[in-house]
């Protein structure tokens, strides 16, 4: 016989869409298995019924050869030969007649019980359960519902302990009868071998029996197959006895093991603690239908404070690099988003508890999740966050991903090469000043204390450390905020002006948009060395958490030849500006490559030389966006001497323009004075008036004659 296929009775708490698919191709198999067995019933008691009718066919076909004698035939009555004649084949007759009614019988009992019993009993049991079944899931998922609706606001201990219960006990009838229905499946996959060849061994038995008077070669021929049927009938029915032993075992075994898992509660952190290094999960969660902007949900809010969203319980599960999902009555999964460079963060609800949110690498898309416990929900931040990472397509995913769960560990301690830098400088100094923000974390070892001098040389002691986003106030904002106050207009909170200035960016030759999460900034003393701003990242990281600190300000970073800008993705609001020449160095993490952070000039303009250092965490490589500055101030670089080139040849064109316009105006003078030398020589050289006297014409009469000359000349010119 081949291998019997059955449901895996292991899998029936987690309750999958795989299980659930399964578990459906099994009840089609039992409800064809239900229609064909009805229509072979339907055949085999027409056979029954055309037994019995031959039998008594029969019996009344004897009984009346018998009765041959009795008759009053008009002609030939007297007819001794065909009596007796009759009388043998009556006989004869009889005997088959008793042998029909033994096959008839052989066939009730062999045939006609077993297909009855399957029928009747088994397949009966099947749609019971089935029934059963239905309902214990139908209230599960109601008592499921209803204690994720229980309010975060609201503390009422008695409806949480009633819900709880609720679930407990329904989850629990669930499961029972999911095994039972799972153990009555797979037993019919044994039962359905031996329903069909009982009846049919039976059967062929009788008309063994029936016919062994006739052909003994043909009978020995058909009992020694019967014979070898039977006996794999037999191995049948062993083997269907031994796997329902099995079956009964591990339910009873999962019955024991599994009894805490009914509460949805969190368990007990000691003996099952948040596993970070998974990068495959799957599991029930909430999914927020209308996941739109915080903004416009808070406008959905109605005058009791509550919100109107609806939420949906589906089974989700990573595949790859994606995030699916998939419905009980479904067949297959649902892409739900790309996690690729995604971001996820636990958010607060004001209707759900441990809820979380995934936002895709370009920021249009956000998923609102609900786990169903704490301890899940973390687990499944954890799963998201390592495959945001691509950790899933190493060889050993789970190593590579205790690897860099314990690298984010001890990026929040103290640097080695930093300790040895500062304990090399001050040899022998092994104790000394703390500094606020500085201590190590999560039970790492001691770290020795670093010196005051070397610390001093790198940040500013005593200095806050910001983990919002704050808009830096200079005098210039401060003067401009006043000019918009005066003259009437809206001041934006943000520091921004509502003109727009060359400056914006719009006309620049680069124009690159990267998703960053705002981790913190902090005011460092030295802007030139190179370890700045890896000590920044440590002692922002450091106090994150220490402060437990998890929230991040997810922002768009636009780097321009002019500037750098942080936009809400939401309002499109610029929450801080710097220009470019401000920028003083970038650099990202040495292990850590979505780390990285740049130094700004400070703009209160301390003596001592002292800028703000920026620390931030991106979807992609830190070190493109570090790159992609350092082209926007090289770009800027040879944009301003092209721009002084540009000056500098106009000043040139506008000195030769002035120096030819001078040399045109000293040339003209010079003309005017030999015209003027001219026109004084011929006056000279005219002969005297009537008086004697020489007549000398002015200029204006010189300039009149003259003019009175060239106007005849052209009048001349026309006549001719």
């Amino acid at each position: 016989m081949p291998g019997i296929e059955k449901l895996p009775i292991e899998e029936t708490l987690e309750d999958s869409p795989q299980t659930r698919s399964l578990l459906g191709v099994f009840e089609e198999d039992a409800a064809a298995m239900s229609n064909y067995c009805n229509m072979l019933y339907q055949a085999m008691h027409r056979m029954y019924d055309a037994q019995n009718e031959l039998s008594a066919a029969t019996h009344l076909t004897s009984r009346l050869l018998k009765e041959y004698d009795k008759q009053r035939f008009p002609l030939g009555g007297d007819d001794e030969v065909m009596s007796s004649t009759l009388q043998q084949f009556a006989k004869v007759i009889d005997e088959l007649s008793s042998c029909h009614a033994v096959l008839s019988t052989q066939l009730a009992d062999a045939m006609m019980f077993p297909v009855t019993q399957f029928k009747e009993r088994d397949l009966k049991e099947i749609l019971t359960l089935k029934e059963v079944f239905q309902i214990s899931s139908d209230d599960h998922d109601t008592a499921i519902n209803r204690y994720s609706r229980l309010s975060k606001r609201k503390d009422n201990d008695k409806m949480r302990a009633e819900a709880v219960e609720d679930v407990y006990t329904s989850r629990k009838k669930q499961h029972q009868t999911m095994m039972h229905y799972f153990c009555s499946l797979n037993t019919l996959q044994y039962k359905k071998k031996t329903a069909l060849l009982e009846p049919l061994l039976g059967y062929m038995q009788a008309q063994i029996s029936f016919f062994k008077l006739g052909s003994e070669n043909l009978s020995q021929q058909w009992e020694d197959f019967l014979a070898t049927i039977g006996s794999s009938v037999q191995n049948v029915r062993r083997e269907m006895e031994k796997e329902v032993g099995q079956m009964q075992e591990t339910i009873e075994q999962m019955e024991r093991s599994c009894d805490p898992l009914y509460a949805p509660c969190d368990p007990d952190p000691l003996h099952s603690p948040v596993c970070r290094n998974l990068t495959q999960k799957q599991g029930y969660l909430y999914i927020r239908k209308t996941a739109v902007e915080e903004k416009r949900w808070l406008l959905r809010k109605s005058k009791t404070g509550l919100v109107s969203t609806s939420w949906e319980r589906q089974y989700f599960f990573t595949q790859g690099g994606n995030l699916m999902q998939q419905g009980r009555a479904e067949v297959a999964g649902g892409l739900v988003t790309d996690l690729d460079n995604a971001s996820v963060m636990a958010v607060d609800s004001d209707d759900r508890r441990f809820c979380f949110q995934v936002t895709s690498f370009d920021g249009r898309k956000v998923v609102t999740l609900q786990a169903e416990s704490r301890k899940d929900c973390e687990e499944w931040i954890a799963t998201i966050n390592n495959i945001s990472r691509r950790i899933y397509l190493s060889e050993n995913a789970e190593e590579v991903a205790a690897r860099v769960n314990q690298s984010a560990i001890e990026a929040v301690t103290p640097s080695p090469s930093f300790q040895q830098r500062h304990n090399s400088m001050r040899p022998g100094s092994r104790g000394g000043v703390g500094r606020t923000g500085s201590i190590s974390s999560m039970g790492s070892e001691p770290s020795l204390a670093r010196s005051a001098l070397s610390l001093d040389a790198l940040v500013a002691p005593e200095t806050p450390i910001q983990f919002d986003i704050i808009s830096p106030v200079s005098e210039e904002n401060a003067g401009h905020g006043k000019t918009a106050a005066q003259a009437g207009r809206r001041s934006n909170p943000f520091g921004e002006s509502g003109d727009k200035t060359p400056e914006d960016g719009e006309d620049s030759i680069l124009h690159q948009l990267f998703i960053v999460r705002f981790l913190g900034s902090m005011e460092v003393k030295s802007a030139e060395s190179a370890d700045v701003i890896p000590e920044t990242m440590r002692q922002i990281l450091a106090a994150r958490a220490i402060h437990n600190i998890f929230r991040m300000t997810e922002s768009h970073l636009l780097v321009t030849c002019d500037c750098l800008k942080l936009i809400d993705p939401q309002t499109q609001v610029t929450r801080l500006g710097f220009p470019l020449s401000s920028v003083l160095q970038s650099s990202s993490h040495q292990d850590n490559k979505r780390l990285f952070g740049f130094i700004l000039r400070s703009a209160s303009g301390h003596p001592d030389g002292r800028a703000v250092c920026y620390i931030l965490e991106s979807n992609d490589d830190g070190e493109k966006i570090c790159d992609s500055i350092g082209l926007a101030k090289q770009i800027a670089l040879h944009s301003a001497l092209d721009r002084g080139a540009a000056e500098k040849r106009k000043e040139q064109h506008e000195a030769k323009e002035k120096q030819q316009e001078e040399e045109l105006s000293k040339q003209r003078q010079i003309e005017k004075d030999l015209e003027e030398q001219s026109r004084l020589i011929a006056a000279s050289s005219r002969p005297a008036g009537a008086d004697g006297h020489v007549v000398v014409l002015s200029n204006s009469q010189s300039e009149d004659s003259d003019a009175g000359g060239e106007e005849g000349q052209k009048k001349g010119e026309s006549d001719a």
